[in-house]
């Protein structure tokens, strides 16, 4: 695996760079050969962050974590990239099942013993409502009123099925899909 370790009002130590890579390198069995690995670490106050996005042949892996104790961040940073490979491979081992232009992507991800483990998606609950149209500015209205993080609605500029979302940073997200 290929690491590129970058800092955001910190330095990257040896002894953090060693500890990051022996934890991801356990994983090395889920990962393809010569997976990019980009870690990058942030100090923000009391707040000490890890980033790491993997880079896999059609996919894009990425889990966050914030902590007090930076060592703590990367335990759990790893075990959350276990279980997002985990799951990536059950759903991809299901899909090329199914369907033939799964294969190719499949292939390129040996898939070990311990991910034939099911990992079954339980929806709890189920919500139908009434999609009006409406502009941005509304949308966003009516995300605040019901105090949610985002909004599905249907654009009257362009008629078709938008969603607005609420960012960490407190600013607004439009997905405005292309067909």
């Amino acid at each position: 695996m290929r690491y590129t370790f970058k800092a955001k009002n910190t330095t990257v130590t040896d002894a953090l760079k060693e500890k990051i890579t022996s934890k991801i390198d356990k994983l090395e069995r889920l990962f393809p050969e010569n997976t990019e690995i980009v870690v990058t670490l942030s100090v923000v106050k009391l707040s000490q962050k890890i980033e790491v996005t993997v880079y896999l042949p059609k996919r894009v892996l990425r889990a966050e974590v914030t902590s007090e104790d930076m060592y703590s961040a990367i335990d759990i940073v790893v075990d959350k990239l276990e279980k997002q490979m985990l799951k990536y491979k059950n759903r991809l081992r299901d899909k090329s099942r199914r369907d033939s232009s799964f294969e190719e992507e499949f292939n390129a991800i040996s898939l070990s013993e311990e991910a034939e483990e099911e990992d079954n998606i339980i929806i709890n609950k189920t919500k139908r409502f009434e999609i009006k149209p409406m502009d941005v500015e509304e949308a966003i209205l009516e995300m605040e009123l019901i105090s949610h993080n985002f909004f599905v609605f249907k654009n009257t500029s362009t008629n078709l099925l938008n969603v607005v979302y609420k960012r960490k940073d407190g600013s607004y997200g439009l997905i405005d899909p292309e067909y």
